[in-house]
């Protein structure tokens, strides 16, 4: 009798992810959110875009830059961290 490993990223999980992902955008109940997801593509966008931003202009930038860009990073992390919070207070879930 042979013994069949199962591994992670086995053709069962990529499919229900495929599936999951597709429930998304359709009207079927889906593991994920919606929202969520397009919020973390559009927030991973612009981090490519501001560190491409830092990389290219980095001998140009001044300290006070630096702390500005630093600034606006934590601000919208913590905007973000805040609503998903206040989300879950809203719907009632236990931390």
């Amino acid at each position: 009798m042979e013994i069949k490993k199962k591994y992670f990223f086995g053709w069962t999980n990529i499919k229900w992810f495929i599936t999951e992902m597709m429930n998304i955008f359709t009207s079927k109940p889906s593991q994920f959110s919606k929202k969520r997801m397009e919020s973390g593509l559009a927030f991973i966008v612009g981090q490519f875009g501001m560190v491409y931003f830092l990389i290219l202009n980095v001998e140009k930038l001044t300290a006070s830059d630096i702390v500005l860009w630093a600034g606006v990073e934590f601000a919208i992390a913590g905007y973000i961290v805040n609503q998903i919070q206040k989300e879950k207070k809203d719907k009632g879930y236990e931390e």
